[in-house]
């Protein structure tokens, strides 16, 4: 048996420390959906048969755990899912949470690894829009980009 390997066409990984990919997450349901943009077409995110992860919403009033367990399940579906990194998310819930509840959901969610960039409401949304792609598609005009690689030196 041989081996061999698949490098990238620079030769070497990328920079582990620039942003991962950034997912839209709809907690406003009892099922939390998980979708990813390019180019302002985005797509649910579905986890792979044998490997489905069960994302059930927990109730506002829900402790820490719960919604960790949420927004950790929902990285690594995006992450399954996409073969790279997620660090990034903008949530849509069913109402906008108080300010003090909005602050813990994002500690919670950086504690899973998501920076949060913005948090929707339905009532942010258009009439009939899915909140999932909605939320995707901000998340990919929010997201962070990775800093430009300088040029090579021609001389």
């Amino acid at each position: 048996m041989k081996l061999f390997q698949i490098e990238e066409p620079e030769g070497g990984p990328t920079d582990p420390a620039a942003p991962g990919a950034a997912i839209g997450v709809d907690a406003g349901g009892t099922r939390a959906e998980v979708a990813f943009s390019v180019g302002g077409n985005a797509i649910v995110l579905e986890d792979r048969e044998g490997f489905e992860l069960v994302l059930a919403v927990p109730a506002r009033e829900a402790g820490i755990a719960a919604w960790q367990e949420l927004f950790e399940g929902a990285r690594i579906r995006a992450e399954r899912g996409l073969a790279r990194p997620v660090t990034h998310a903008v949530i849509a819930l069913a109402s906008r949470p108080e300010s003090d509840a909005e602050t813990q959901l994002l500690g919670i969610a950086e504690r899973a690894g998501l920076t949060v960039l913005r948090v929707l409401s339905s009532s942010e949304l258009s009439a009939g829009a899915s909140p999932v792609l909605a939320a995707a598609i901000l998340a990919e005009e929010l997201a962070p980009r990775p800093p430009l690689a300088a040029a090579p030196d021609p001389g």
